[in-house]
């Protein structure tokens, strides 16, 4: 990978260049992800977006409302359509391959270069993953990617217009998901230590700042008069994943999940490739910050996906450049080993992360090593069972009934799926479910979501057993296992106002 060195980067690349690659690879991600995402139903996590989004608001409590609001305008052009609000994703996802062949390009990639380095994202577990789901993580990871690559035009060019592109990307990745601050922090530590010093602190830089941050106001506006709710939140969750240990294995799946292991070589070739050049060094802190900062606070694995795109574009173009100063039969050799490579964890990714419905292939492998796709299973026939139970009260309970839930997945499927069954609005003391609040004239009958028969007896009055909550399938998930039982009981033991003051949690 000797070809690029500290001097200037070729970038003599024809536009034209990869083009049917870009083209290819994108219609190829866009068909896997339209042909399977129908394949099961929503994941927890979906359905409290998708009930966040029936209660839009500058922000919520787990996160920024950019997401909310984008399933909102799902909600109204596709209804409760998995393919159709999981479109969004899609295109997230696939804008971002997309960018990262750019990225390529902009490095002096051609097509060799932007072909491997797009198919070496695109199929990689974590981003393969943000196209079958809506979750926050999936538009991070454009935000991301897109900061990236206006990055890389603000230093190949020096032109420092580029900043108001890179304010408006990073003040919509604040608007989607906090983590991006981190990938900010790194392009200034690594602007301080470059020759590229000379980019800040214009006026372009003042006005990319200024861009980002008032994008950034309402969600800002929002935490102020909330108490930074999303703070304490934040620390939570934070301090549960610490003691689960959910940071053990945090390098281990930057090798096996973040990336496909074959694009392992690389992403390492492309930090070593940035540092190596000073002008791009800023690249290399844009992820070794986040890296070390992750590493340091045991964070969760997935925190630093969306930044090994620009990683990957450059060792591709690093590896296209080695390749081509080797006799052509070396060189088509290694060539095709590493697309081989690529190709065959790809097939992994794709195994593991698609919802292929029953009867396709892989739906058996990706069932038992996806907690996700487990995860997707069941809330239809809880809200069945739910309005089963509710049926079978006499009409004077009926009139006056309430459904408590324990969490967001539970508390989502009776408001969004259950409208369909007539059931009533859920009440729930989870994230944002706690700030709406409890009916102004409270229940005297309560479906109760959730709970074990001691916490549901110590809370409520007069509870017995009435339903149970599992699947069909007989799939091993988080409410065939945690939460099997459902009771029916009367009013709380303490008034709602008490009892709400006592039961503000986080999850």
């Amino acid at each position: 990978m000797a070809a690029i060195d500290a001097g200037e980067l070729p970038c003599n690349a024809s536009r034209r260049a990869g083009a049917a690659s870009l083209l290819a690879i994108a219609a190829a991600v866009t068909l896997l992800h339209l042909l399977t995402n129908s394949g099961y139903g929503f994941h927890r996590d979906e359905l409290q977006f998708l009930s966040d989004a029936r209660h839009m608001d500058f922000g919520f409590v787990p996160y920024p409302p950019f997401t909310c609001a984008v399933e909102r305008l799902g909600l109204e052009l596709f209804g409760l359509s998995p393919v159709g609000l999981r479109l969004f994703s899609v295109l997230a996802q696939t804008a971002a391959v997309i960018l990262t062949g750019l990225m390529a390009r902009e490095v002096g990639g051609g097509r060799l270069a932007q072909f491997t380095a797009m198919l070496a994202v695109a199929f990689s577990p974590v981003p393969l993953f943000q196209g079958t789901e809506f979750q926050y993580s999936s538009f991070d990871l454009l935000w991301w990617v897109l900061t990236a690559f206006f990055t890389l035009r603000l230093l190949r060019t020096q032109n420092p217009r580029w900043w108001l592109g890179i304010g408006g990307a990073i003040g919509m990745g604040l608007e989607t998901k906090y983590t991006i601050c981190f990938i900010a922090v790194g392009l200034l530590l690594g602007l301080l230590v470059s020759p590229s010093r000379n980019l800040l602190w214009n006026r372009w830089f003042v006005s990319g700042v200024a861009l980002a941050l008032l994008i950034f106001l309402p969600n800002l506006i929002w935490q102020s008069r909330h108490g930074f709710i999303t703070l304490h939140f934040l620390q939570y969750i934070h301090a549960r994943d610490v003691r689960l240990g959910r940071g053990k294995d945090f390098w281990f799946k930057q090798f096996f999940v973040c990336s496909n292991i074959w694009a392992a070589p690389l992403w390492l070739a492309g930090i070593w490739l940035y540092l190596r050049h000073k002008r791009y060094r800023p690249l290399a802190m844009m992820y070794l910050f986040p890296a070390l900062f992750f590493t340091a606070t045991h964070a969760v694995f997935y925190y630093l996906a969306p930044a090994y795109p620009m990683l990957t574009a450059m060792g591709a173009t690093g590896l296209a450049h080695w390749l081509a100063s080797l006799r052509p039969l070396w060189r088509n050799t290694l060539a095709v080993f590493e697309l081989l490579g690529l190709v065959g964890g790809s097939i992994v990714g794709i195994a593991m992360v698609i919802p292929f419905p029953a009867g396709w292939w892989f739906h058996d492998f990706g069932l038992k090593h996806n907690d996700a796709l487990r995860e997707e299973i069941g809330w239809n026939e809880l809200v069945q069972t739910v309005a089963h139970i509710r049926d079978s009260l006499p009409a004077e309970q009926q009139a006056h009934l309430g459904i408590t839930t324990g969490n967001y997945g539970e508390y989502g499927a009776i408001e969004i799926l259950g409208r369909g069954y007539g059931l009533p609005e859920p009440i729930g003391t989870t994230n944002s479910e706690w700030l709406r609040g409890y009916p102004t004239t409270p229940p005297t009958t309560l479906i109760v979501l959730g709970l074990g028969a001691g916490e549901a007896n110590a809370i409520f009055t007069g509870c017995r057993l009435a339903g149970h909550n599992g699947n069909s399938a007989g799939v091993r998930n988080e409410e065939s296992q945690y939460h099997p039982d459902i009771f029916v009981c009367g009013p709380p033991r303490k008034p709602w106002a008490e009892l709400w003051r006592e039961h503000q949690t986080f999850g």
